[in-house]
């Protein structure tokens, strides 16, 4: 951490005590572990769509349009649930809003299981989509917060992790209920229970979990802040972190920084523009259309309706082995250089997958089986350099006064980007194909990569506080590129 000068020409320690091994390390692996069940909830959610639309479509007599507004119902109820638990997390707290949340998870999950209708589902998913939507912005601050800046990028990236976990799971549990009960009028909705599970494990667990000190000192409230640094953190190490984050803090409260009233200083607005697109520019690779419309696509290259099930497998394995990788990068690579690679790689494989397209034409044998390879190779780059790195970005890029605020916004424009794609996805892929919709990905990916070098700045390896005071003074822009 490099000696950091603050506002008013004083400065602050430039070292910390080293990170030791002990009973604090452990505890804070499972303050982690409990707290992504909320990543979990999220990729289960997002990603159970998948398998469970077409009976549901079949029991509840949707339309195009309507299968449509319910796979992109959850996803606008996320936008405004990442905006209403990042304000809510600053007010209220870091832990129970995740609390409000479990409890949001399990009512979504009954009313989706039980609903009679079209407009009862659309109901749960709006509910579901509150709750994913606020722990997408609420469970990587409490993380990133939480965690020493040494394994930070570790720590809050296990969030992403258990996100493409839940996904896989999803699609596991698809592929096995809808190829044993498959002919059973009621198997979607045993696909969707499933996630009560997890819901109840996040609620039980949240409620022995701490508070974020860096909110609880934001409150005024030292000596509980004290208190939770030094069951995670060894004694020496937890009083410089709580001299070093009450220092910033108090100065801070001097210039008043909070809410939309932040916005005033151009360098906090910049930052905000860059979480807005860095959340944006994720949701246009496609990412999430391939996690939702799958199968979809896949029947599309050439599979018929059950090996379709069992090859949407594939990405999903993938997709956590590559976040896997993703996570150990996070301590040995630059933020900017796996963001760069990964929009790269994400984009050649956009670029391929319409050319196979084209010279593979339908009823060729190796079509589907090319065009899933090329799928598979997308969702490893996506999840193996820029999942894991956009999501650990947003949760450490703003200053704590508005962070919970600011990640809220950035995280609703992920998820406005999401859900519209989410909505026209299958109107897109009947308008133009797999070839066009996957060209128009590949130039928005080359758009993104032009973004990310000359706007998104160097994160790893410093404190949330340093960061903090680059970020309010736009010292972080001059030192950016490395």
């Amino acid at each position: 951490m490099a000696t950091a000068q603050v506002h008013g020409g004083s400065s602050r320690p430039a070292a910390l005590p080293p990170l030791t091994d002990g009973p604090h390390r452990k505890r804070l692996g499972m303050v982690a572990l409990v707290a992504t069940f909320g990543g979990l909830l999220f990729g289960y959610d997002t990603g159970v769509i998948n398998g469970a639309l077409r009976p549901m479509t079949a029991e509840l007599g949707l339309t195009a349009l309507t299968e449509g507004v319910v796979t992109s119902s959850l996803l606008f109820g996320a936008a405004a649930g990442a905006v209403g638990g990042g304000r809510l997390s600053d007010t209220w707290g870091r832990r129970k809003t995740i609390i409000l949340l479990a409890v949001l998870f399990l009512a979504g999950t009954l009313t989706c299981v039980f609903a009679p209708n079209f407009e009862a589902m659309v109901v749960g998913r709006v509910i579901l989509g509150l709750a994913v939507g606020g722990a997408s912005s609420v469970v990587p601050v409490y993380l990133a917060e939480l965690a020493p800046y040494e394994i930070r990028g570790s720590i809050a990236g296990r969030n992403e992790l258990m996100i493409v976990i839940g996904q896989l799971a999803a699609f596991v549990i698809n592929a096995i209920i809808g190829n044993v009960w498959g002919e059973h009028p009621g198997a979607w909705r045993i696909m969707l229970a499933v996630a009560a599970l997890p819901a109840i494990a996040l609620f039980l667990g949240m409620l022995r979990m701490p508070e974020s000190p860096r909110w609880l000192i934001s409150q005024h409230r030292t000596q509980e802040a004290l208190d939770v640094l030094s069951t995670i953190r060894s004694p020496e190490r937890a009083t410089a972190e709580m001299a070093d984050v009450k220092h910033l803090t108090e100065e801070e409260e001097q210039m008043n920084i909070s809410g939309w009233g932040a916005l005033k200083n151009k360098w906090i607005l910049r930052i905000l523009l860059v979480g807005i697109g860095l959340g944006v520019a994720q949701q246009l690779t496609g990412i999430n259309s391939i996690m939702y419309y799958g199968q979809s696509v896949l029947i599309e290259a050439g599979f018929d309706s059950d090996a379709a099930l069992i090859a949407n497998i594939a990405p999903g394995v993938i997709a956590v082995v590559g976040g896997a990788i993703g996570l150990s990068l996070m301590q040995r690579i630059n933020r900017r250089t796996t963001l760069i690679t990964g929009f790269i790689l994400t984009t050649i494989c956009h670029f391929l997958i319409g050319i196979a397209s084209i010279a593979l034409p339908v009823g060729d044998p190796a079509r589907p089986f090319v065009i899933l390879f090329l799928v598979v190779a997308f969702v490893g780059s996506m999840q193996t350099f820029l999942n894991i790195a956009v999501w650990v970005m947003l949760s450490e890029i703003f200053p704590l006064h508005i962070r919970g605020f600011a990640i809220g916004v950035s995280i609703f424009c992920l998820w406005i980007a999401n859900a519209f794609l989410g909505l026209f996805f299958p109107t897109l892929v009947a308008a133009v194909g797999i070839t066009g919709t996957f060209f128009l990905f590949g130039i928005v990916g080359i758009l993104a990569l032009i973004f990310i070098y000359t706007q998104v700045p160097e994160t790893r390896g410093r404190t949330l506080e340093a960061l903090e005071e680059d970020v309010t003074t736009g010292a972080i822009y001059i030192v950016r590129k490395k």
